[in-house]
């Protein structure tokens, strides 16, 4: 999932990837591009390092990330690139890179992600240790080096989505059970490799095999929470999930949406709701589900009113070099 929602830093030019070659394992890495810019080809140059192939998908971009990538690319490395006559979003964009990808495992990859040098041979490792092990996620990481939210977590249900919206998982000390906080970065981590309900899309290490029992991504989602709909089934279908903590990517979040907040507000929450009415409607009372609802367009117009107030301060207060 492209979750791009704060600006993003640029990471250090004139990276060696040559420096830093490991393993190349049995992997199609699948990354859906949207204006990421000069990262797209540093997100690439780095998996090429560690996988037999990546696919790009690129929604039509506009800036120069395509190019960029194209004059970057040794001659002998397997790259497909893929450009779109539009915006298809992430999940029909990740399930065209499964229709071209020839390996037996696949990596999603967002392209503002950059792996680190043997992060996707422990992943594989992982994956490996059990076949009933069908999804393995790393450790998502700021650019200063400390863990981003997402990377592990619970299913947001929609009791532990209102603890969070009102502040009461602070709570959660008192009564774990009840206040419990579904972003699990905010515990230690832990030494091993751990189950967990969810990862980020952001970086999704699956067995090709497990699509035939759990399907393809849902593209009636065009941008976010289609991650956390592929975990539910994944679960559902009896597939572990794992969180490997010695697995690093540093994520430089932001890049691809940060232009328009808007755009990106919306389909988030029109996600959120497909996402519970998909799976709780049958759990919840009408009356609750219709609460849930109300809810996250309130967040919605919040969000839009904050960006809104965000534009017009900018505006009446432009910045001097």
């Amino acid at each position: 999932m492209l979750s791009c929602s704060h600006t993003a830093s640029v990471p250090p030019e004139g990276i060696d990837y040559k420096l830093h070659v490991t393993q190349s394992e049995p992997i199609s890495v699948i990354i859906v591009n949207y204006n990421a810019g000069v990262l797209l080809s540093s997100c690439v140059l780095a998996a090429l390092q560690q996988a037999r192939e990546v696919i790009v998908i690129d929604n039509a971009s506009s800036d120069s990330s395509l190019a960029e990538l194209q004059s970057r690319l040794p001659a002998d490395r397997q790259v497909h690139i893929v450009p779109l006559d539009r915006n298809v979003g992430f999940a029909a964009g990740c399930n065209m890179g499964i229709d071209r990808a020839s390996q037996p495992y696949l990596l999603f990859l967002n392209p503002d992600c950059i792996l680190a040098s043997g992060s996707l041979s422990r992943l594989f490792q992982v994956l490996q240790s059990d076949p009933r092990v069908g999804m393995v996620g790393g450790f998502l990481a700021n650019p200063d080096g400390s863990e981003q939210g997402g990377g592990r977590r619970a299913i947001p249900t929609p009791w532990r989505a209102l603890i969070r919206a009102c502040g009461l998982y602070r709570l959660e000390k008192f009564h774990p059970q009840l206040f419990f906080d579904f972003h699990l970065n905010k515990q230690p981590l832990p030494a091993r490799p751990v189950e967990v309900e969810a990862i980020s899309g952001a970086l999704m290490l699956v067995r090709r095999e497990t699509l035939t029992d759990v399907g393809k991504w849902d593209e009636e989602y065009f941008l976010h929470c289609e991650d956390l709909d592929w975990c539910m089934r994944f679960q559902q279908k009896n597939w572990k999930i794992l969180f490997v903590p010695d697995a690093p990517v540093t994520h430089y979040q932001g890049t691809c949406s940060q232009s328009r907040p808007y755009f990106v507000a919306w389909h988030k929450h029109k996600g959120m709701l497909r996402f519970y009415r998909k799976f709780f409607r049958d759990r919840y009372p009408g009356v609750l589900m219709g609460l849930i609802t109300l809810g996250v367009w309130l967040r919605f117009a919040v969000t839009v009113g904050y960006h809104g107030v965000r534009d017009c301060f900018n505006l009446l207060n432009p910045k001097h070099e």
